[in-house]
């Protein structure tokens, strides 16, 4: 159910550490056996070492054995729609194929669901490196 992953997610607003951008984002992830964890950004002052909540999300499950994902909730604190962005799509494809179900919280009661394939429809994949390499190979 996409309201119980939305639920989830803005549950996990209220762990946001946001002090620089006050911008929270929640995010749960369903693995493809049922188990949901969730995750939360957490900004550091230099910005590039900020986690992201998808990120914090696919860590926890990582962390606990789980690499098969089909689905994945995000909210942000002002309810605007957030999608994942382009780093977090690419962290989410290393683990799920394109067909992975991203809901975006629109506010409100509506939702937005998305394939990853078109949040991210040229993904970086063990193919893409292999195929690159052996370009360069053949050179």
């Amino acid at each position: 159910m996409p309201e119980e992953l939305v639920t989830r997610a803005r549950d996990a607003l209220e762990n946001a550490y946001v002090p620089y951008s006050e911008y929270s984002v929640g995010a749960a992830l369903r693995t493809a056996d049922g188990e949901v964890y969730v995750g939360c950004n957490i900004e550091n002052a230099n910005y590039s070492n900020s986690l992201h909540a998808e990120e914090v999300a696919v860590a926890e499950a990582v962390k606990n054995g789980h690499t098969a994902f089909e689905r994945v909730a995000v909210t942000s604190g002002a309810k605007d729609g957030v999608t994942p962005c382009g780093m977090c799509r690419q962290t989410l494809a290393e683990f799920a194929d394109e067909s992975l179900v991203v809901v975006c919280d629109e506010g409100g009661e509506e939702t937005t669901e998305y394939a990853l394939g078109e949040l991210l429809p040229d993904t970086i994949s063990l193919d893409t490196l292999n195929a690159a390499a052996a370009a360069r190979e053949g050179e």
